[in-house]
């Protein structure tokens, strides 16, 4: 079964390094979109008197978002599960600790057109076809 690897990262000068290291450990692809959050934002404001008790949507909407980059691949087995958190931690730090991100892994039970892990196109190759 397939399952879907996926970072949330605040350190966008991180993104390409992260990256590098899953195409290292063969992933077949990777998906980054930008993305945004308010939870710091949020913090932030909780500490401000200057705020009405009932903000229109106008000023909701206004609020300064975090920038983040979000990526994820999907992976056919739990080694290279296990091999991407090691090489993202790698470059991120760990992800315990306080604004590093998050990663999460969650199972797919379907997925159509997705191309076998870099490794295990290279090893049934090795094999020759089965017909």
């Amino acid at each position: 079964m397939y399952q879907m690897v996926v970072l949330v990262m605040q350190e966008l000068e991180k993104a390409s390094q992260v990256i590098k290291v899953w195409e290292k450990a063969g992933v077949s692809g990777i998906t980054i979109i930008e993305s945004t959050g308010i939870g710091r934002e949020r913090a932030e404001r909780a500490y401000r008197d200057d705020l009405p008790i009932m903000p229109s949507l106008t000023q909701l909407l206004e609020t300064r978002e975090e920038e983040h980059r979000t990526i994820f691949t999907l992976v056919d087995n739990n080694a290279l599960v296990d091999a991407l958190i090691d090489a993202t931690q790698e470059i991120t730090g760990d992800l315990d600790g306080a604004n590093k991100g998050i990663l999460f892994v969650t199972p797919v039970t379907r997925a159509v057109g997705v191309m076998p892990s870099k490794k295990r196109d290279d090893d049934q190759g090795d094999q020759g076809e089965e017909g």
